[in-house]
């Protein structure tokens, strides 16, 4: 039995989740699923067979980022801390990403989601903001470090009601 943590993190139904499914590199191919932000950020108008999952530089989406030209139309993966979850998604939107995920920097996460709320300032972005839970997104920049890749290319969101039909290949280290 794991010990059970508890954050200032409310539980997220399963139909409040949104999933994504990485389609290489084909060591982390499986369904992984975010809770979408609670009082900002867009909704998806459509949806991606095959987009790009590019790892911020700087890591933390604190500052400007770095490969505006790779960013473009892509969705951004950036590390929970430093600054707040709307400054990060600004930061994302401005560079031209889709959609930002916003990983837990507690590694360890593998269940708790936190509900990313607005941090009081007046411009909003408009870009769907969703949180991932720190194991995933650990899993995923190492998959992309090891294999020296500077993107994953994922189909984002998945209709994971409509793959009732066969097994969903969720990650093995996740529980849901």
């Amino acid at each position: 039995m794991r010990p059970v943590h508890f954050h200032h993190a409310s539980c997220h139904g399963i139909n409040e989740l949104l999933y994504f499914r990485v389609i290489s590199p084909e060591d982390i191919g499986y369904i992984f699923s975010a809770a979408p932000a609670k009082d900002f950020g867009g909704d998806f108008t459509s949806s991606y067979d095959e987009i790009f999952l590019v790892p911020a530089d700087p890591a933390d989406g604190c500052s400007d980022l770095e490969d505006t030209e790779i960013i473009q139309g892509q969705v951004i993966l950036v590390e929970r801390g430093g600054c707040s979850f709307v400054q990060k998604a600004r930061h994302v939107e401005e560079a031209g990403g889709k959609a930002v995920l916003i990983a837990d920097n507690a590694e360890d996460n593998d269940s708790q989601y936190l509900d990313m709320i607005t941090d009081g300032s007046t411009a909003k972005p408009s870009i769907p903001a969703l949180f991932l839970l720190g194991r995933d997104g650990m899993m995923i920049r190492r998959s992309l470090q090891r294999q020296a890749l500077p993107w994953a290319v994922i189909s984002i969101p998945v209709n994971v009601s409509s793959l009732a039909s066969f097994p969903l290949k969720q990650p093995p280290w996740t529980l849901w």
